[in-house]
């Protein structure tokens, strides 16, 4: 795991340190993780709507036989579970 160093005012290493606490966090790195996990998440949803925002003002889309929507459905379950792989 790489490590990274930040730099943050008395005042605010303190808000986090008490957030930690107050989450049940065992260290600052463990809650700074968790956010971050939640922001990627945030960010993933986003993309997300968007991505559909686009596809619905693209117009109407073909029509799609079963075997086509099956092969649609794997690759989406194929993708979220390497995505639980990884954590995200």
């Amino acid at each position: 795991m790489a490590t990274m160093n930040v730099s943050l005012p008395d005042q605010m290493k303190e808000f986090v340190e008490a957030q930690a606490r107050r989450e049940g966090f065992g260290t600052v790195s463990e809650y700074l993780r968790m956010l971050i996990r939640e922001a990627q998440k945030l960010a993933a949803r986003q993309a997300l709507e968007e991505k559909l925002r686009e596809g619905l003002e693209s117009g109407v889309a073909p029509s799609l036989e079963p075997q086509e929507w099956d092969a649609i459905e794997r690759e989406g379950l194929e993708l979220a579970a390497q995505r639980r792989r990884r954590g995200i």
